[in-house]
C-alpha cells in the first residue's frame, strides 16, 4: 500500500518532474518545457509527493491551479498537482489519496475557507476524483492559450469534515 506524504520540494524533485511524459490525450500535462525553478520557488507553492521517500507526484496552492482564462477570485484557494505518469490510471486510487493529501495539507497550512480546481474537460479521470472528495461544479470556460475547455470545481465539504 502505497502512504503518501507531503514534503519540501527539492532541486532534485524538479528536475525529475520536468522529464515526466504523459500518454495521450494526457500529454498535455507533460512538463519538459518547464523550468525546474518553477517548483524550487516558494512563492510557486509546490510541494512534493512522496513514498518511503520516492517522488511520486506533487501539489500545488494559489495561482499556479489556475488556468489563463478562468474567472478566479479569493474565495477558494486553487490547487492542483500531477502523478508520475506510469502511476495514473492505474485504478488503485493514488490520485485520490494523492489529492486528499494535498486537501488536509492545504487546510492546515492555509485555512482556506474552500478549495478549487480546475481540471481539462477531457479529464473524465481527475473529475471523477475530485467530485468522489466532496468537489462540485460552478463554472466550465476556454483557455485562452489553446481553446481546450476546463471545468472550475469547488469543495467546502472537505473542510466541513475536519
Amino acid at each position: 500500500m502505497t502512504f503518501v506524504q507531503i514534503v519540501a520540494m527539492t532541486q532534485e524533485y524538479a528536475a525529475d518532474i520536468v522529464t515526466w511524459r504523459y500518454a495521450e490525450p494526457y500529454g498535455r500535462y507533460d512538463l519538459v518545457a518547464a523550468d525546474p525553478g518553477l517548483f524550487t520557488d516558494p512563492a510557486n507553492g509546490y510541494v512534493a509527493l512522496v513514498d518511503d521517500g520516492v517522488l511520486i507526484g506533487y501539489r500545488s496552492f494559489g495561482v499556479e491551479g489556475r488556468v489563463p482564462g478562468g474567472s478566479y477570485d479569493d474565495s477558494a484557494l486553487d490547487t492542483g498537482g500531477g502523478l508520475r505518469p506510469a502511476l495514473t490510471g492505474l485504478g488503485r486510487g493514488l490520485g485520490r489519496q494523492a489529492i486528499a493529501t494535498g486537501l488536509a495539507y492545504g487546510y492546515e497550512r492555509f485555512r482556506p475557507a474552500a478549495f478549487r480546481v480546475t481540471v481539462a474537460g477531457f479529464n473524465t479521470r481527475a473529475r471523477k476524483v475530485v467530485e468522489s472528495l466532496g468537489f462540485v461544479h460552478v463554472a466550465t470556460f476556454h483557455a485562452t492559450t489553446d481553446g481546450t475547455s476546463f471545468d472550475i470545481l469547488t469543495c467546502r465539504q472537505f473542510l466541513d469534515r475536519r
